[in-house]
């Protein structure tokens, strides 16, 4: 018998052993239960995660309610004095909704069909700074409250470009992308029309037709900020 053939009747009964063990493991894994169900729909799986997100953040409102209510108890006076300059900060802070008239900016890429050899694909699609240049332009409008895809934006939001998305606190968002602003309109017009950097947007929008929309509106609902405001500094050794 020759050494490749010693070497066959070898490995022949150990892949069988291996085989039979992946089949045991797989068994008892699935608890007799097919471990890839061919009706498995991944969109109806985040649907069940988005709702389990949405019960959990009910139940912090909750607790969050039961904490305040228990805190407004407390009857030492440093504690009302905190909550005192807390409530004098709450309009500043966005933690309170703002309605009243405003604009809504509407930014979007700009056509597929405008892609072409000579043309870069990044002039193509709107990038972070893009929509920073409107928000900082709205705020230098003297913008009351704001909002981006229907966020409440603060101090604290931050906005980033991850690929041909943005990611508002962690949530990714596609174009077009919405902002909407409470505030003067005169102001708000004055502010977009003297911003360097709207100013090279609205080229591109020309030049390449990137999407562009500005609406002045009579009546906007700003909601609160969801979320619970952190803020980190340092502090000096």
């Amino acid at each position: 018998m020759t050494t490749d053939r010693r070497r066959w009747r070898l490995a022949v009964p150990v892949a069988a052993a291996l085989a039979g063990t992946l089949f045991v493991a797989s068994a008892v894994s699935s608890g007799g239960t097919d471990l890839r169900p061919g009706g498995a729909d991944l969109q109806a799986l985040v649907s069940d995660r988005a709702q389990d997100v949405d019960q959990l953040t009910r139940r912090l409102d909750e607790l969050q309610a039961d904490v305040d209510r228990l805190g407004a108890e407390v009857a030492d006076k440093d504690v009302r004095d905190l909550r005192r300059k807390a409530s004098a900060v709450e309009d500043a802070a966005g933690l309170t909704p703002v309605s009243g008239p405003g604009v809504v900016v509407t930014l979007d890429d700009a056509p597929a069909g405008q892609a072409s050899d000579d043309v870069d694909a990044n002039v193509l699609v709107v990038h972070q700074q893009d929509i920073q240049a409107f928000v900082n332009a709205l705020w230098t409008g003297g913008a009351v409250a704001m909002t981006l895809q229907g966020r409440r934006l603060v101090s604290t939001t931050a906005v980033k470009c991850v690929g041909n998305t943005v990611v508002i606190e962690g949530v990714p968002y596609a174009p077009p992308y919405v902002i909407e602003a409470v505030g003067d309109d005169e102001a708000f017009t004055q502010a977009l029309a003297t911003s360097p950097s709207v100013g090279f947007y609205r080229e591109d929008a020309k030049t390449y037709g990137l999407g562009l929309d500005v609406d002045r509106v009579s009546a906007l609902d700003v909601p609160a900020y969801a979320g619970r405001p952190v803020m980190e500094h340092a502090r000096p050794l």
